[in-house]
């Protein structure tokens, strides 16, 4: 069921599965960073969350558009590597929550509409998003571009300056260029063959990539939730669901 024109639009977000205390209560539970359902909401959104536990792609079918959040390290073994010794807090399960909701996504047929259900992959969410499609990951990138500038301290987002490629959907929703915040340890390695590159940082890091043939299929490097005063991907993600 998709959404008429007047309702506001119902975007899911994937979410942790994470030990988690609250009141008297010390248990595991779904959650997520509140930051991402304030800016869905305030971008024209209703956020829906859809945990990892019992996945079914069906599901998409009462959505008009999905965001897969960021989070923990993506497991090698999802793309044929040996865990490298700063990979750590992988979640296996969550890795294939994500891909099966991805490629539902990307194969997802509406009536009088483009196949594929719009699509936002933040952080961790562009690393799934490529392993999912045949791609592969650096495992702990102050390695490959020799600073900590992606994540500089625990708890501590750094800001990236991006380039955008001319003629892309990023392009479009950010111009030229543009600054994120960033708290990552990984990135594309090899790109897989379904996407495009159309945002780097200057140290060449991977910051944006698209599926070039959906109407709006991106994944972001960094943190557009925690720039509170700058919506356009999530109000672009929000306008490609009408």
């Amino acid at each position: 069921m998709v959404s008429n024109a007047s309702d506001r639009p119902r975007i899911g977000i994937t979410t942790y599965l994470e030990p988690a205390i609250w009141g008297i209560w010390q248990r595991e539970a779904a959650l997520l960073p509140r930051v991402y359902l304030d800016a869905v909401v305030a971008a024209g959104g209703t956020p829906l969350l859809l945990p990892p536990v019992g996945t079914d792609p069906s599901v998409l079918g009462v959505l008009d558009g999905l965001v897969i959040a960021g989070g923990c390290d993506v497991d090698p073994a999802a793309y044929g590597a040996t865990p490298h010794p700063e990979t750590i807090g992988t979640s296996p399960g969550r890795d294939q929550h994500d891909a099966t909701l991805i490629q539902a996504a990307l194969e997802w047929e509406r009536p009088g509409r483009p196949v594929g259900l719009p699509l936002l992959a933040v952080c961790r969410g562009l690393q799934v998003l490529n392993v999912a499609l045949g791609g592969t990951l650096h495992q702990h990138l102050p390695e490959v571009v020799a600073h900590d500038d992606h994540r500089p301290a625990p708890a501590a987002f750094g800001s990236t300056e991006i380039k955008v490629e001319p003629g892309t959907l990023t392009h479009r929703i950010l111009g030229a260029q543009a600054t994120g915040s960033c708290y990552h340890h990984q990135a594309i390695d090899v790109l897989a063959p379904a996407l495009t590159v159309t945002a780097r940082a200057g140290d060449g890091t991977i910051e944006a990539a698209e599926v070039a043939d959906r109407a709006f299929a991106l994944g972001i490097q960094w943190h557009p939730e925690e720039t509170r005063d700058d919506l356009r991907l999530f109000t672009a993600l929000i306008r490609s669901t009408r």
